[in-house]
C-alpha cells in the first residue's frame, strides 16, 4: 500500500490538483490499483454543476494518469527517492476514452491501469475507473518520464 504521503514523494501534484489518495496494490512493470474519494468540499463543483454536482471525466482521467505515473516510477530498476525528486512524468496522449457512468459527491473512484506497453522512458497503460464495481471511465494513457 502506498499512502498519500508517499504519493506525494512521487508525484509533484498537490492540493488541489493531487487526484489519488492511495495506492492499494502494485504489481510493478504489470498493474496498479488505486483510489480517490470524491466529496462534495471539491472546489470543481462550485461550477459544475451547482445543485447537480457531478465530477468532470477530465479530472477522471487525470486521476487516472497520476495513478499511471506511481506505477511508472515504482517500475524503474534502482530507482531513489533522490532520483525521483529530479524527473517528472508528461502526459503525452489519451487514446478510446469513454465515460459511462457519472460520478458523484460521495463515490469512492477507483481506479485499475495496466501496462499495455513500456519503451525506455514511455509508457502506455489501459486504465478503467470504477465506482461500486460499476465502470466509469475508461482509457488507453501514454506518458513519457522525463529530467525536470
Amino acid at each position: 500500500m502506498v499512502d498519500v504521503n508517499e504519493i506525494q514523494e512521487i508525484l509533484p501534484h498537490r492540493y488541489p490538483f493531487l487526484l489519488v489518495d492511495r495506492i492499494t496494490e502494485v504489481k510493478e512493470k504489470e498493474s496498479i490499483r488505486g483510489y480517490k474519494n470524491i466529496t462534495i468540499n471539491e472546489a470543481i463543483f462550485q461550477g459544475h454543476f451547482p445543485g447537480h454536482p457531478i465530477y468532470p471525466g477530465v479530472m477522471i482521467v487525470e486521476g487516472m494518469a497520476q495513478v499511471g505515473g506511481v506505477l511508472a516510477f515504482k517500475s524503474i530498476d534502482g530507482i531513489t527517492p533522490e532520483k525521483i525528486k529530479n524527473k517528472v512524468v508528461y502526459f503525452m496522449s489519451i487514446d478510446k476514452c469513454k465515460f459511462r457512468s457519472p460520478v458523484k459527491p460521495g463515490d469512492k473512484l477507483e481506479y485499475e491501469l495496466a501496462v499495455v506497453k513500456n519503451k525506455g522512458s514511455i509508457w502506455v497503460f489501459k486504465g478503467q475507473a470504477y465506482v461500486e464495481g460499476t465502470l466509469c471511465a475508461e482509457a488507453e494513457l501514454k506518458a513519457m518520464i522525463v529530467d525536470k
